[in-house]
């Protein structure tokens, strides 16, 4: 009897263990901890197991009903991994915003596999080669910080800890099976829209590398799609894709273009058009809805049946019936430095 009463203390006991484990982590933001307590929430997080990044670079504190879709569907696809969320509005003595006023915010931060830390650029650039330029540069007179200070925060991020980083108008579809990766945009040409690596990869530390050698902020793209494109192509002898096959090269993954961008970006508005039958997207992971393009201001509707209706519907479940709006009241994604 009293060996079976030990049996079920030491049960109960690892259960409560391991719920308090994921309450701390998850708690370490809600409750705004102090700052070291909510960077040894990160690493704790993130070293355990291979995380799903996204960032957000402005003081935005609402994400937008894209930005939402797209970190659910990563938590949907990925239910034992971390999805991570940085945002650069978010301090440690940030208080929870309330329901009304950050719908989105606050379902996110509902998600148990969803966590929300804030985004300190310093401290995540030291001990790499973007520490001494980020120091160094005067962030105010910079065009397109906010798509630079991403571009150099993901490559830092998912060097140190490792994982997949994604843009926030990303839909996750399936998961990935690759660990080293690049997503490529079109033949011989990589995106930084979608990538992953094990952690402290030499290719991302050369990207970095790269990134501060050759800095251009007035060329666009030069420190993003065009730097892993150079980078791969300094790496590997790039060919173009036969068929579907996606092409290796050491221990480096190049995917085909139709993993992610089955819809390219100069076709972008078919994503807000009624198809006569869905696309089923089998040979896809996910889906780059290309939102920078979306200068006109497209919106998900309810109840218009547009393929992006269709992909809410399928993939973000809790966004559509939380976020989006009939006709008369339509909500529009504003652009961000992750929508690109």
């Amino acid at each position: 009897m009293r060996k079976e009463l030990q049996l079920s203390l030491s049960v109960t006991l690892l259960f409560a263990c391991g719920f308090l484990y994921q309450f701390t982590l998850k708690s370490s933001f809600l409750f705004c901890l102090p700052s070291f307590k909510s960077q040894q929430g990160l690493e704790a997080l993130l070293s355990h197991r291979r995380g799903i990044v996204f960032l957000e670079t402005s003081e935005r504190m609402e994400p937008t009903h894209l930005v939402s879709c797209a970190v659910e569907s990563a938590a949907k696809i990925y239910p034992e991994r971390p999805v991570v969320f940085f945002m650069k509005g978010l301090t440690d003595s940030t208080p929870m915003p309330s329901n009304s006023t950050y719908p989105a915010f606050s379902f996110l931060s509902a998600i148990d596999n969803v966590f929300l830390f804030p985004l300190d650029m310093k401290r995540l650039f030291e001990d790499t080669p973007l520490f001494s330029w980020y120091n160094q540069i005067n962030t105010s007179i910079e065009r397109n910080w906010l798509h630079i200070s991403s571009d150099a925060s993901r490559l830092a991020v998912i060097w140190k800890y490792g994982g997949i980083y994604m843009d926030t108008d990303v839909i996750s579809i399936r998961p990935i099976p690759e660990e080293n990766f690049l997503a490529a945009q079109g033949s011989r040409y990589s995106s930084n829209g979608v990538f992953g690596f094990l952690p402290q990869h030499p290719f991302l530390w050369k990207c970095m590398e790269n990134f501060v050698e050759h800095y251009n902020s007035d060329i666009w793209g030069n420190q993003g799609p065009d730097l892993m494109t150079r980078m791969l192509r300094v790496w590997c002898k790039l060919e173009d894709f036969q068929e579907l096959s996606d092409l290796r090269c050491l221990n480096i993954s190049f995917l085909h273009p139709q993993r992610f961008y089955p819809i390219s970006y100069p076709e972008w508005r078919r994503y807000y058009e009624v198809w006569d039958t869905d696309p089923s997207f089998n040979d896809s992971y996910a889906l780059h809805l290309w939102n920078y393009m979306n200068q006109e201001g497209r919106a998900v509707v309810r109840g218009s049946n547009t393929l992006v209706e269709n992909l809410y519907r399928k993939h973000c479940p809790g966004t559509y019936r939380d976020l989006i709006q009939g006709p008369e009241g339509s909500v529009t994604g504003e652009l961000g430095p992750g929508n690109k």
